[in-house]
């Protein structure tokens, strides 16, 4: 089974930075599995500013904005470069982006559908013997939204990453550009 990750915090909370870094601490080959799509120039424009932070010669890259779970299942082999056969790490970047996508593919997605996804994602982690590292946005500590759509967001993605967060060995909250370990070794870290 995965040495499975969840990394969360506000934006600019420094979570993919974060998440890079802890990656690049681990045996390789490595592979980054993208949910954003380019639906603008200037999301365009972040896209690459993330491919340009990480290192070509030591990253693989696979854009999916709907289906991890058969990235997981069923990674693309590394490349020659790589020197492996499979992947020692994946870092999925990010759930947020990909909440939002299952919403914009599936009307009135519920709260039960988002979880067993995202239980899914953890069933096809349970065969690989690497680590996956999941980035995501903790959007539920602000004010209450003002219109439904992104109050149901919020609560797709709080499930979501509830589900996650209960799964993973380690969970970690960015704030300020700081780690803060909230679980480690399946024990929550007292405060």
């Amino acid at each position: 089974m995965a040495d499975i990750t969840l990394i969360t915090g506000g934006c600019r909370s420094g979570k993919s930075s974060h998440a890079l870094r802890l990656a690049e601490d681990l045996p390789g080959p490595r592979l980054y599995v993208a949910t954003c799509p380019p639906v603008d120039d200037e999301m365009e424009a972040r896209i690459l500013k993330h491919r340009d932070a990480r290192d070509p010669a030591r990253w693989d890259t696979v854009e999916e904005t709907l289906d991890i779970a058969s990235v997981l299942r069923t990674p693309p082999r590394p490349s020659p470069q790589r020197g492996g056969r499979e992947y020692g790490v994946f870092l999925v970047d990010c759930m947020a982006l990909w909440v939002n996508n299952l919403m914009y593919e599936t009307e009135d997605l519920a709260e039960d559908r988002v979880a067993k996804s995202c239980r899914e994602l953890i069933s096809a982690c349970d065969d690989l013997n690497a680590s996956v590292i999941f980035v995501t946005n903790e959007v539920g500590m602000g004010i209450v939204p003002d219109n439904a759509v992104a109050r149901r967001y919020r609560d797709l993605l709080g499930r979501c990453n509830q589900v996650l967060a209960a799964k993973a060995q380690t969970v970690i909250l960015m704030a300020c550009g700081l780690p803060l370990i909230l679980k480690k070794d399946n024990r929550y870290v007292p405060a």
